[in-house]
């Protein structure tokens, strides 16, 4: 008998789940050694968190504790709508889908491991904006919060990965940037990521719930006790549907 036919499913080194998790691995390696994905993703959130929730903070601690939650979400925003965007649209504009469809691999892989990535960024992002919270910022949370709100921040990434692949199977990697800029800074800022809402002017903040940033944010700050009183429900209702409906937009797209 064939030694190969009795080893047992998982003992193969041509296992799916192995499959996976090279996957997952490589695209984490390929992040991390693209500059203009790592320097902005992981630095900005924490650059903007020194500027307006440290040094124009002068003491006051709401503003501190506010932007951690509202820039780790931020910073997850931008993890999962450029790690899938931009990234997809140009691997599809260079052919690498078609390549990976003829590859010996899991159909569902690829997006896999951008999914996994976006969450390891996103979680970095958090882990960098609570040191700085607690060393500069004068944070103090129960051990309890933090780690929820690290949970919240990361899982938080998936709807923007939703958004990010079907924009990615709509343009061309040379205009991918500029039409995911279009929406990440509108959005931020629209969603109350970089002033409370109360600060802006009553049609902005009435328009707020149109974006899934601003139900993720609230879900963050929710953690911390300083979100505008919505249901949790309703929030995380509507960031699960926005992820399921993007990717079955962007799963059409890809199908066709």
């Amino acid at each position: 008998m064939n030694t190969a036919t009795t080893m047992p499913a998982a003992a193969s080194p041509h296992s799916p789940l192995r499959s996976y998790a090279l996957e997952a691995w490589y695209e984490w390696r390929r992040l991390l050694r693209t500059p203009s994905y790592v320097i902005p993703t992981l630095l900005f959130p924490a650059l903007f968190y020194v500027l307006f929730g440290v040094l124009l903070n002068k003491g006051k601690g709401d503003a501190a504790h506010y932007l951690l939650a509202t820039y780790g979400v931020f910073g997850a925003m931008g993890a999962g709508l450029f790690g899938f965007g931009v990234t997809v649209a140009m691997e599809r504009e260079q052919g690498l889908l078609t390549y990976k469809r003829a590859l010996p691999m899991p159909p569902g892989a690829y997006l896999a491991a951008k999914m996994v990535t976006a969450v390891l960024f996103a979680s970095a992002i958090f882990v960098l904006l609570a040191i700085l919270a607690a060393t500069l910022g004068g944070v103090s949370l129960p051990a309890g919060q933090w780690l929820l709100l690290a949970v919240v921040c990361a899982l938080g990434v998936l709807p923007f990965c939703a958004i990010g692949l079907f924009i990615g199977t709509l343009v061309g990697g040379q205009g991918a940037p500029a039409v995911v800029n279009m929406l990440f800074l509108p959005m931020a800022f629209l969603s109350g990521l970089w002033l409370p809402l109360k600060l802006l002017p009553a049609w902005i903040a009435g328009m707020a719930p149109v974006w899934p940033a601003y139900h993720h944010a609230q879900v963050a700050l929710k953690v911390i006790g300083m979100d505008g009183g919505g249901a949790l429900v309703v929030h995380l209702g509507v960031l699960v549907g926005v992820t399921v409906l993007f990717a079955a937009l962007a799963r059409r797209r890809l199908a066709g």
